[in-house]
């Protein structure tokens, strides 16, 4: 492949905001090669579409190497990569916190670093200047007395995109995207929904078009690099 055809990697691609942010790309006739962890049924729809599904546990020590070797097989260049690969996990379901520090710590944050680490000579491969994106979290602003290590392990990835960003300048521009709630889950209750949507004094469920024309403007800019894209509804007014 080409420089010139260079695909988007994204990781967390089989759902929610990063499926949002693949078909979108797909439609655009934009390369995409994307990492999942669950085979749902949306792979094969996907694949079917022309993107590259790589399934990837972040848990296991090998995987970076083996996304790595992977991803080479495929291309020798990358336009993009978009960090979307997260985990909502909070202190009230997992009682060892040691454990939940280190597994949000390393799919937030280790994980992010070792494959920019790992993938930078193909982004620099790329004819263009090229992006890293990291989606962060809107509580990185303020903590989140239910979300402690997810919290602070968002802020770490918001931290290294600035570190990142003088690192890769100017071949590689690295910007983040900080959204609160984008789209509620199926499971979620009307209480739940109504508490939330109080929260910001835009009131509404944005949808995951908000983080799509939030990443396409960061990726048609060639001057921003080492910033922060909020989508948070006007949470920080309350």
């Amino acid at each position: 492949m080409s420089p010139a055809a260079a695909p988007i990697l994204i990781t967390g691609g089989a759902q929610r905001i990063g499926l949002a942010l693949v078909k979108h790309f797909l439609a655009k006739q934009q390369a995409v090669i994307l990492t999942y962890r669950t085979k749902h049924q949306v792979i094969d729809e996907l694949a079917s579409l022309g993107a590259i599904c790589i399934k990837a546990d972040f848990d296991e020590p090998e995987a970076i190497t083996q996304l790595n070797n992977q991803i080479r097989a495929h291309t020798d260049a990358l336009s993009a990569i978009i960090h979307n690969a997260s985990s909502w996990d909070c202190e009230a379901n997992n009682p060892d916190f040691s454990a939940l520090f280190d597994n949000m710590m390393r799919i937030h944050a280790k994980v992010p670093y070792l494959i920019n680490h790992a993938l930078s000579d193909l982004l620099t491969a790329n004819n263009n200047v090229s992006d890293v994106i990291h989606i962060t979290d809107y509580v990185v602003e303020k903590g989140s007395p239910k979300h402690i290590a997810y919290a602070a392990s968002k802020a770490a990835l918001d931290n290294l995109t600035r570190s990142f960003a003088a690192k890769f300048a100017p071949n590689i521009k690295v910007n983040s995207v900080a959204p609160s709630l984008i789209i509620f889950n199926q499971d979620d209750s009307d209480e739940y929904k109504a508490k939330t949507l109080k929260k910001s004094i835009m009131g509404i469920e944005p949808g995951s078009k908000e983080v799509i024309n939030s990443v396409d403007m960061i990726l048609s800019s060639n001057y921003m690099t080492g910033r922060t894209v909020q989508i948070d509804g006007g949470r920080h007014l309350r």
